[in-house]
Order: structure tokens, then C-alpha cells, then sequence
């Protein structure tokens, strides 16, 4: 029974201390505290959500300013360093929203400038004390010791050289999502870019651009009188050229490398009729100093009217390689 009872005001105990550790963190022990800034932010807030146009933006405004105020006096009452510096983990946490309210916006609250610049707008928040001194209501600027500043100005450069490296980051992810065909190139004589993936074989903006062009050559040319044929085939490089730069046009307007891609034919005799090459050349950056491109050929004969066998009508019958190939170097020349 003793046991019993000692377990039950064992449990009302732990509650007790529960509750009033909670009270001592809600309940500000006086009016100027860390606590009230919080609630500030918390009842601006709540009007913004109910206010229209300016004055909602007014008083969100200052809800970020309550929040970040609140949140740097919390973390820095008894401040948890990070790791092998001097930067208090509430710096980091402050330098974020920072971040987030001066970079953020309604639709993405974590933007690409919020990342790059958190690092340093956390290393310039820790480094601001290191010139104030005196205490709340007598406070007056000063020089650092030489000893602290040289680790200020560590913290302060590293810092920036972490938000360079993020910076670095978003500006390659962007370029491999604007220019997808860099990621058929190979990367093994960089020294900053390591492949974490399977390599592309084959740039596939450069294939969408043969697999739309192809079934409309084969349209133009299928079953046509063969002098008519041969005509186009001695305009080609106007009639491909053209059909080229509108299926880029269409197909491949959301990326920026629509301007490095030019469609070009060649043409050869063959003892039975023409080979119709259709190129999709890349002139973008490449490891390779001549470049690439892709080639479809198409094959292109002359054969007896199925439809007319009596005034016997010369047609044209044309047949494409279902793949097309990836030809590393500089195009033939124009015939």
C-alpha cells in the first residue's frame, strides 16, 4: 500500500513539475520578455489574417519582427554553440528567419536566396554583439579585441564561401534544368562536378527534335512524283531548316537551350536514288571542341505508281532508321 501511494504522489509530482516547467516557459515573468515578443507575433498574425490589402502586409510586417526579436532573446539566454565555432545555435535559428522574411514571399516561404543567404546572415548576427558593449539600456559601439577579430572575420568569410558553394548549387541545378542536354556530356576532366547519377546517352531534346521532324519530312516526300521530289530535295536546306526552327518553337519553348540547337539535311546520290540525312546539330558548350550532333538518314527511292500502273508514274518511296545516333564532332559539309 505504501508503494502504491508513493507512486501515485510520484506521478502527481512529475506532473506538478511538468506543469510549472510549461507556466515558466508560456507565462512571461514579467512584461518585457522574450515571451511577449512571441505572443506579439503570434496576435499580429492572427489580424493580418483578417485585415485586406496594406494593412495586412503592414502588420504582418511586424509579426516577423516580433518573431525574430522573440526568437533571438529566447536562444541567446543560454546560448548552445554549434560545434567548432563560436556561433550560438540561436543565431543560426534567428539568421533563418531573417532570411525567410527578407527573401521569402507568399507563394514560396523558402526560396533559393533564403538557402544561400542564411549562412551568412547567421555569421553577421553572431558577429553583431562582438562590437556592442554595455548592457540593454547603456550600450555603446566598439572595436573587437585583435584576438576576436580575427575569429570573427574566419566565421564571417566562411560563412559567405558556404553561401557561395549553396549559390553554386542552385545556379548548376538551374542550368541542367534550362539546358537538359548537358547532362549527355561527360564531366570527368571537372574538378568541381562529381556525377552522382546514371549518365544521359543521348541529349533528348536533340532526339524530340528528329522524332518530330522525321514523320513530316516522310509526309512531304511519300508517294509524290519523283521530279516534284527531287525539287524539294534541292531545296532542302531552306524547307528542313525552316520545319526545324518551328518544331523548336513548339517543342522546346520552357527551355533556354532552344537557341543552341539547328536543324540542317544533307543530301547524297546513291546509285538507286538519295540518302536524306536529318541533323540536329548542338552549338552549346560540349567537352568535346567540335561539338555533336544527332543524325536520322532516310532513304529515298523512285518506284512505279501502285495506284496508276497503267500510265506507269514515277514515285518516290521513302524509308527512315527508326534510331537515331549520336555522332560526337562537327557535321559533314553541305554538299
Amino acid at each position: 500500500m505504501n508503494t502504491l501511494l508513493k507512486d501515485v504522489f510520484g506521478v502527481f509530482k512529475f506532473a506538478e513539475g511538468l506543469y510549472a516547467g510549461i507556466r515558466k516557459l508560456l507565462v512571461p515573468p514579467k512584461a518585457y520578455s522574450w515571451q511577449t515578443f512571441i505572443y506579439m507575433s503570434v496576435f499580429s498574425w492572427l489580424l493580418s489574417y483578417f485585415a485586406t490589402g496594406y494593412i495586412k502586409d503592414i502588420i504582418a510586417f511586424f509579426g516577423w519582427l516580433f518573431l525574430i526579436a522573440g526568437t533571438a532573446w529566447y536562444t541567446t539566454e543560454d546560448p548552445l554553440r554549434v560545434p567548432g565555432t563560436f556561433m550560438p545555435v540561436g543565431a543560426v535559428i534567428t539568421g533563418f528567419l531573417v532570411s525567410v522574411f527578407a527573401f521569402g514571399d507568399q507563394r514560396d516561404v523558402i526560396t533559393p536566396r533564403t538557402i544561400v543567404f542564411w549562412p551568412t546572415i547567421s555569421a553577421l548576427i553572431t558577429a553583431i554583439p562582438e562590437f556592442i558593449e554595455g548592457n540593454d539600456t547603456d550600450a555603446k559601439a566598439r572595436i573587437p579585441k585583435p584576438q576576436d577579430r580575427q575569429r570573427i572575420i574566419i566565421l564571417v568569410a566562411s560563412s559567405m564561401l558556404l553561401s557561395c558553394w549553396i549559390q553554386f548549387h542552385f545556379v548548376t541545378d538551374n542550368w541542367l534544368r534550362q539546358y537538359p542536354s548537358l547532362q549527355a556530356d561527360t564531366f570527368k576532366h571537372s574538378t568541381f562536378i562529381v556525377r552522382t547519377e546514371a549518365a544521359v546517352k543521348i541529349p533528348q531534346n536533340g532526339l524530340v527534335i528528329l522524332e518530330k521532324l522525321q514523320p513530316i519530312v516522310v509526309e512531304q516526300i511519300a508517294e509524290r512524283p519523283w521530279s516534284e521530289v527531287e525539287k524539294w530535295l534541292l531545296d532542302a536546306k531552306q524547307r528542313v531548316g525552316n520545319l526545324g526552327r518551328e518544331i523548336i518553337k513548339k517543342n522546346l519553348s520552357k527551355y533556354e537551350e532552344k537557341e543552341l540547337w539547328r536543324v540542317e539535311p544533307r543530301v547524297t546520290n546513291t546509285k538507286s536514288g538519295y540518302i536524306l540525312d536529318l541533323l540536329s546539330i548542338w552549338i552549346g558548350p560540349s567537352s568535346n571542341p567540335r561539338g555533336y550532333y544527332l543524325k536520322k538518314s532516310c532513304r529515298i527511292e523512285p518506284v512505279a505508281a501502285a495506284t496508276n500502273p497503267e500510265n506507269k508514274i514515277t514515285v518516290a518511296e521513302i524509308e527512315c532508321d527508326r534510331a537515331s545516333k549520336l555522332i560526337p564532332g562537327s557535321p559533314p559539309p553541305q554538299q
